[in-house]
């Protein structure tokens, strides 16, 4: 990994993508000296769930997890209508196999399920059962959480291989957003909380924190 790919992170972009559910990992990855390159099938622009355009700066295909810390996924209907997204869950394979962490949320949590890339690894998603319905071997690995953060596997299933994962559900966004944050190391642990009461909870006494030095 080079200095640059320390700080690149790669957002995966597909039409009818749900772009609520990385703003907050992305605005504050790019505030904290990151950078944010966007991955589409293609380089032809797609189009958001909430109807932004988005150019990609790069094609699946160039995407190599040597150049970067980190891929995310995000929730799209894609996922769920059928095989058009898999070419990102293969990637998602790819970078673990790598060693390089994945980032999936929503929708994104089903196509890692069914590339069996869930069936060894503490995951979660909006509800169980939305996994099962993929017929994946994981059910059991399955967690009531707003969000988590996996240790990396190998193929056979074995802790401490590979890069980690982290999965939540379309309705955490800030705790996804909180994962990913620990994982890079962007705070440290007094301002993760800060940031996550300030905009999780509210809770205006963390802005002072969060602003410290």
């Amino acid at each position: 990994m080079t200095s640059s790919s320390a700080t690149t992170v790669h957002l995966a972009v597909y039409d009818t993508f749900a772009d609520w559910e990385t703003g907050y990992a992305t605005a504050h990855l790019t505030q904290n000296g990151y950078t944010v390159r966007t991955v589409g099938l293609s380089r032809e622009p797609v189009t958001t769930m909430g109807g932004l355009r988005v150019q990609p700066d790069l094609a699946l295909d160039e995407l190599r997890p040597q150049d970067s810390a980190l891929l995310i996924l995000t929730g799209a209907a894609g996922w769920d209508t059928g095989d058009t997204l898999a070419p990102f869950a293969r990637a998602a394979r790819t970078f673990l196999d790598a060693g390089v962490p994945v980032a999936a949320i929503c929708g994104a949590t089903a196509g890692l399920a069914r590339e069996g890339l869930l069936d060894d690894r503490a995951h979660t998603s909006a509800v169980s059962f939305y996994l099962a319905a993929t017929g994946y071997a994981g059910g059991e690995r399955y967690v009531e959480v707003d969000a988590v953060t996996a240790p990396g596997a190998d193929r056979a299933g074995r802790e401490g291989a590979g890069g980690r994962l982290i999965t939540a559900g379309p309705t955490e966004p800030v705790a996804f957003a909180r994962e990913v944050f620990a994982l890079l190391g962007v705070y440290d642990e007094k301002k993760l909380d800060a940031w996550y009461r300030l905009f999780h909870d509210s809770d205006a006494s963390a802005y002072e924190v969060l602003q410290g030095e």
